[in-house]
């Protein structure tokens, strides 16, 4: 097993930024090389993961030149604002509109710099629903991809569907939000954010649902730079398969994907979310790959 080279401390210069996003507040960092940076990646994070996480990645890409903007969407990690019952936020407000807004805060932070966007699972679902696609240098999106209950392998399929059809939607009712906490499968979720997903993982017509009504027009032609898609070889939440769908939707792109496999990085593992794990870092470049 191998491990790469992160940035020091003293190569990275971090800045916490406020992200304001159709009226909401989103807690933001930039990290940064010393000297000018050769693009900047915003990371849109998976569901129910902290932009904290993407730290060590995010230090990496300093090291190569790259600037980096994670942040966390509404309602969530440090952008929660108040008790999670209280929320209205949309699975689409964050894999849009808070997106977009951390698009453009990274562009008006550095506007001399290429932009780059790295989406993980639910951070690379959405790009074709946002604005301005024309502006984005490199596309890449990390185990993302639309994955219907059914399409998971046992034995996991099995705890999807308690996920979707049991435990899940019980306590979303009863709690006013998904206390994936208590239920162990890790954090809690604006109850919206849970039905949009549900609905995402149970419905292949789910854009056409009530609860996705608010969808803006889809632009499958206003992304014309470089599209990379990335799927892991041993992820049975979102199996490579499902990340091909996406390079569909993207027909001006210029595209080429990559599957990760643990045993070529000398690793036993590496999962849906460990791929951004320190203990990964070894596959870090075949991210990227530039």
């Amino acid at each position: 097993m191998s491990y790469i080279q992160i940035a020091s401390a003293s190569d990275v210069i971090q800045t916490d930024l406020a992200i304001l996003s159709g009226g909401q507040k989103l807690q933001g960092r930039l990290f940064r090389p010393v000297r000018a940076p050769r693009a900047v990646a915003i990371i849109n994070a998976a569901t129910a993961v902290r932009q904290r996480f993407y730290r060590p990645f995010a230090e990496w890409l300093v090291s190569q030149g790259i600037a980096c903007l994670t942040y966390d969407y509404r309602d969530f990690g440090s952008s929660a604002r108040g008790p999670m019952r209280q929320s209205n936020a949309t699975m689409l407000d964050w894999g849009i509109h808070d997106a977009q807004a951390a698009r453009d805060a990274a562009r008006a932070h550095l506007p001399d710099s290429p932009v780059w966007v790295i989406g993980h699972s639910l951070g690379g679902l959405l790009l074709s629903y946002q604005k301005d696609l024309d502006q984005i240098e490199r596309a890449i999106g990390v185990a993302s991809g639309f994955v219907h209950v059914s399409e998971h392998p046992w034995p996991y399929q099995a705890l999807a569907r308690f996920f979707w059809y049991g435990g899940g939607p019980l306590s979303t009712s009863v709690a006013g939000y998904l206390p994936g906490k208590r239920l162990g499968f890790g954090q809690d979720l604006p109850t919206q954010v849970y039905w949009q997903w549900r609905a995402l993982c149970t419905r292949r017509d789910f854009a056409s649902t009530a609860l996705w009504g608010a969808l803006p027009p889809e632009d499958l032609r206003g992304f014309s730079g470089e599209l990379r898609m990335v799927a892991v070889e041993d992820d049975v939440m979102v199996p490579p398969k499902a990340v091909w769908k996406v390079m569909q939707r993207h027909h001006e792109a210029r595209k080429t994907q990559a599957t990760l496999r643990p045993a070529a990085y000398g690793l036993r593992k590496i999962g849906h979310i460990g791929v951004f794990d320190p203990a990964s870092s070894a596959c870090w470049p075949d991210i990227i790959a530039d």
